[in-house]
């Protein structure tokens, strides 16, 4: 929020020019208020870095995601991070197999904290068509899931609604503050 503009009266100042009629000079004091967690939140919120755990055919509709036709830059999340220590949003997109299961189990220990999770698409979410003994029923198993984006595979509209719903849930959650200094 922003102050008030204050009138102020110049009366008795020596040397001061006398004010026109109904005249009145305005300062303005403008300042911001807001709480640190509000702050963080919303500074966490448009600089995602995701990191894409792309194992099947919805890895074209990632691709379609990341051009520049659909600009997600403009959400904060443009630049795809392929190491998880840099990244702050696992993007699981396609099929997940048993074999492959520990790995992304591993990928997600790797991420610092805070980290959020997208399941991209129905294979991602749910295991999709695939109900054998091969295929992983959904990630959510393994690791915990923050968004799901339904779809096989997803449109990229899709996608940047799951971006935009993650955004909201990222500011509005809790942010606490490391402020213990050894």
């Amino acid at each position: 929020m922003y102050g008030k503009r204050l009138p102020i009266v110049e009366q008795g100042r020596p040397g001061a020019a006398p004010a026109a009629p109904g005249h009145t000079k305005h300062a303005t004091f403008e300042y911001l208020t807001t709480r640190k967690d509000e702050l963080v939140g919303w500074a966490r919120k448009f600089s995602l870095f995701p990191y894409p755990f792309v194992t099947a055919c919805c890895a074209m509709e990632f691709m379609a995601v990341s051009a520049s036709t659909y600009d997600t830059d403009r959400f904060g999340a443009a630049l795809p991070r392929f190491s998880p220590r840099q990244a702050d949003l696992l993007m699981v997109v396609g099929t997940v197999t048993q074999k492959q299961a520990p790995i992304l189990l591993k990928v997600y220990e790797q991420m610092c904290e805070p980290k959020w999770v997208m399941a991209f698409g129905v294979c991602a979410s749910t295991g999709g068509f695939y109900q054998n003994y091969a295929s992983l029923p959904g990630i959510d198993r393994i690791i915990p899931v923050d968004i799901y984006v339904p779809g096989c595979p997803p449109r990229p509209e899709m996608v940047i609604d799951g971006i935009m719903r993650l955004q909201e849930k990222i500011a509005a959650s809790p942010h606490p503050i490391v402020t213990d200094r050894v």
